[in-house]
């Protein structure tokens, strides 16, 4: 005899819910304190505050989070308060929809979509319309300007990072990320299963241009040019304080966790261990995404903090002149090379 006990359903969303929402600013204090605050700051021998905390200053970056919190929320006196207070609310709900289709065990998923990939760069170019909101409402020429430069740099670069994709999509036959993960990890390699077929080792030129088109989407060096501070001062966001400030900070390191994620989920398998299944994977499967995630983020950060800023005309020109026509080749290869064998 067994008892079956029915979970109602509301009671299940906002357990989902939650899990999301502490999943973002804990990706963001991850990627802050490792990549931030501590390896750039060992390879560049800058070791910035060592002492908070205790072992290698670990509560600076929460102590800085609870200044933010302390500080005064001003806004501008020719600001359109209501646009300017939502602002950095859209730009943290974008990346919280993208949480919500990335699998990280064979039963752990907010939401499995048929078209779970499609969906989750449809809800992360969200994020364009709180930064034009945050430029067009500071009634500031700089924050203007900024919002202006994000809105060309985010639609130019959502092109490659969309058709760096489609390789993957052709490959594994499905918009599913649940199944992507599961095409890698029941796929061989020349007949050998051993490790699946990560799709890193046949779409590595996706995996580039992935890369790439996601530093421009997180605007980060060298793509940081709609808050460059010698010329915009900090752009679209230079007259926000306090928690939006902090909000703001929030969605860029977790829109920078939630690509890591999608990157390890669409190239280099996901959750998945070749011949682990059910619980096990439930348990393990998070460890092993957010290995990877690391891994995806070690390279993000390190470009961020190895090449210098862009002109603005080389931003476009690399977009629509290189990446976008090299995309596209990959798709025709991979097209080509799908149907062949």
């Amino acid at each position: 005899m067994s008892l079956a006990v029915e979970v109602p359903w509301g009671l299940i969303l906002a357990l989902k819910t939650l899990v999301v929402l502490a999943v973002i600013p804990l990706g963001a204090l991850i990627l802050g304190y490792v990549f931030l605050l501590k390896m750039m700051s060992h390879m560049q021998s800058r070791l910035g505050p060592m002492d908070p905390g205790g072992y290698h200053g670990w509560f600076q970056l929460i102590g800085d989070g609870i200044k933010f919190l302390q500080k005064e929320d001003v806004m501008p006196d020719g600001a359109d308060r209501r646009v300017f207070a939502m602002a950095p609310l859209v730009v943290v709900m974008s990346t919280f929809l993208v949480f919500a289709v990335i699998p990280a065990g064979p039963r752990l998923v907010v939401a499995e979509l048929d078209v779970g990939i499609f969906y989750a760069l449809a809800v992360s170019s969200l994020s364009v319309v709180g930064i034009l909101m945050a430029g067009w409402a500071s009634a500031n020429k700089f924050a203007l300007l900024g919002g202006l430069r994000a809105a060309g740099q985010l639609i130019a670069y959502e092109l490659p990072l969309i058709l760096g994709v489609v390789g993957v999509v052709i490959q594994a036959g499905t918009l599913d990320l649940q199944g992507i993960v599961l095409a890698q990890r029941d796929g061989e390699i020349f007949g050998w299963g051993g490790i699946g077929n990560p799709f890193i080792l046949t779409q590595i030129v996706g995996f580039a241009l992935f890369l790439v088109a996601a530093q421009a989407e997180l605007t980060q060096t060298p793509f940081d040019m709609p808050v460059a501070e010698s010329e915009l001062v900090s752009g679209y966001m230079v007259e926000y304080t306090g928690f939006r400030f902090l909000f703001f900070f929030i969605g860029e390191f977790g829109t920078a966790f939630a690509f890591a994620a999608l990157a390890s989920t669409l190239f280099l398998g996901g959750w998945a261990i070749p011949g682990v299944d059910g619980t096990a994977a439930d348990v393990l499967g998070p460890v092993v995404l957010l290995i990877k995630v690391m891994a995806v983020s070690f390279l993000i950060f390190w470009v961020r903090f190895t090449y210098p800023r862009l002109r603005e005309d080389q931003l476009q020109a690399m977009a629509w002149k290189v990446l976008i026509p090299i995309a596209l080749a990959n798709i025709v290869v991979t097209g080509v090379l799908k149907v062949a064998f």
